[in-house]
C-alpha cells in the first residue's frame, strides 16, 4: 500500500503519537469506564485536563501570569468580530495590516458591525500580496488596536518579526497557521488568537491569549463574546468543545517532549528549506512569493502552466502526496508543512517533482 503524506492546509495532519493515544483512550479516558467525548465539563476528569492544557500552553510560549488563555469556539472567523467589540472601546478605531485574504476577512467583518472606524494601514496589494509589509507609516496614532495575520496561508507569506513603526501601539494578532511553530514574544502582543485545525489540534476549537488588562471594559457584550465573562469562567460559560481540549492537550504534551517551540521552528526551517532549495533551482516549478518573505508552512508553487499544474496534482495524487491543489484564489500548488508533517514526507514531494519535471520538460 502507498504511504500516504497529507499536506492539506487545515483541517490539517496530526502527530501520530497523537492520534494512537486518543485511541488508546477512546473508550475510557483515564480509566473511568467513560470516554472523553461523554465526561461532564464540571468533572474533576475534565477540570484537571483543562487545567494541564492551559498550563502546557503557557510554558510551549512563555506566556506570562498577565496574560489570559481562552479556549473557544466558533473558529478564528469568529475573532473577527470578537476582538473589536471587546477591545475597540477607546477610540473606536482599528488599524488592518493587508497582507492577503485572512488578513481582509477580518477588517470586512469589524465593519460589518457600523461601530468603528477600521482604516487599512499599510498593504501588500500591490505585489498581488507576493511580499509583507515590513514598514507602517501611521497617519493616525489614535488606534484602540493593529490588526496583523503573522502567516498567509493562501499567499504564502510569514512574518517572522513584527513591521516597524508599531511602537506604543496594542497589536492583535492571527496566528492560526503558524502558531506553536514559529517563536514569537506573546509580550509583543495585546492579543493572540488562532484557530486550532493546522497546528493546535482539530476543528471546533479557537484559542485566545489576552492581555488581561485589555478586557472587562465593554458593557452589555453578549455573553459568549465576552473575553472577561469567559476567562471568569474557565472558558465554560457553556459547554466547552471538551474533545478538541482534549486532543489540544495531547499535542502540547507532544510538543513539550519535542523539546517546544524552538525545536519545532528549526524543523519547520529544514523542511521548507528543502523545498524552497529545489523551487529555486527547478526548470519548471517555481515560487511567487519574495524570497524573505516566505512562510515556514504554507508553500505555494507553480508550473505557470494550468494544465501542467493539474496533471501534476493527478499524479501527486496517485502517489500518495495528497491535498496540494492550490487555493482556489490562486490556483496552482501549495504545500503545507505544520508542525506534525514529516521531514520524510518533504523529500519524498521533492522526488516526484524532481522526476516530473523530467518527464515534462518542454511542456
Amino acid at each position: 500500500m502507498t504511504k500516504v503524506y497529507n499536506f492539506s492546509a487545515g483541517p490539517a495532519v496530526l502527530p501520530k503519537e497523537v492520534i494512537k493515544k486518543a485511541q488508546d483512550e477512546l473508550t475510557s479516558f483515564k480509566g473511568s469506564q467513560m470516554s472523553v467525548m461523554e465526561i461532564s465539563h464540571r468533572s474533576s476528569l475534565y477540570t484537571e485536563m483543562f487545567q494541564k492544557a492551559e498550563e502546557d500552553l503557557r510554558y510551549l510560549m512563555e506566556i506570562p501570569d498577565d496574560y489570559d488563555i481562552l479556549f473557544q469556539q466558533g473558529g478564528a472567523t469568529l475573532q473577527f468580530t470578537t476582538v473589536p467589540l471587546n477591545l475597540a472601546n477607546n477610540y473606536r478605531r482599528i488599524g488592518y495590516i493587508d497582507t492577503g485574504h485572512w488578513s481582509q476577512r477580518a477588517y470586512q467583518e469589524a465593519e460589518l458591525l457600523h461601530k468603528f472606524d477600521v482604516d487599512v494601514v499599510a498593504s501588500s496589494k500591490d505585489s498581488n500580496y507576493t511580499e509583507l509589509v515590513h514598514q507602517v507609516e501611521l497617519e493616525n496614532k489614535n488606534y484602540d488596536y493593529v490588526h496583523l495575520t503573522t502567516n498567509n496561508t493562501i499567499e504564502g507569506t510569514m512574518y517572522r518579526d513584527l513591521p516597524s513603526g508599531l511602537a506604543g501601539q496594542t497589536i492583535v494578532a492571527d496566528m492560526s497557521s503558524n502558531i506553536l511553530g514559529q517563536k514569537y514574544n506573546v509580550d509583543d502582543f495585546g492579543l493572540i488568537y488562532a484557530g486550532a485545525q493546522k497546528n493546535i489540534g482539530i476543528a471546533g476549537l479557537t484559542v485566545v491569549i489576552v492581555k488581561r488588562d485589555l478586557i472587562g471594559k465593554v458593557s452589555n457584550l453578549p455573553s459568549m463574546l465576552d473575553y472577561k465573562k469567559q476567562a471568569d469562567k474557565q472558558s465554560a460559560l457553556n459547554t466547552p468543545p471538551v474533545f478538541a481540549i482534549y486532543m489540544a492537550g495531547l499535542v502540547f504534551e507532544w510538543l513539550k517532549e519535542q523539546d517546544g517551540v524552538a525545536a519545532m521552528q528549526a524543523l519547520n526551517e529544514e523542511k521548507s528549506q528543502l523545498l524552497y532549495e529545489y523551487l529555486d533551482n527547478s526548470t519548471l516549478f517555481s515560487s511567487p512569493v519574495k524570497r524573505e518573505d516566505r512562510s515556514l508552512t504554507n508553500i505555494p508553487f507553480v508550473t505557470g502552466n494550468k494544465q501542467l499544474d493539474e496533471k501534476f496534482i493527478a499524479e501527486a495524487t496517485s502517489a500518495g502526496l495528497l491535498n496540494l491543489k492550490g487555493h482556489r484564489l490562486v490556483g496552482g500548488m501549495r504545500a503545507s508543512l505544520y508542525n506534525a508533517f514529516e521531514l520524510e514526507g518533504v523529500k519524498a514531494l521533492v522526488d516526484f517533482m524532481k522526476e516530473f519535471e523530467l518527464k515534462n520538460k518542454g511542456e
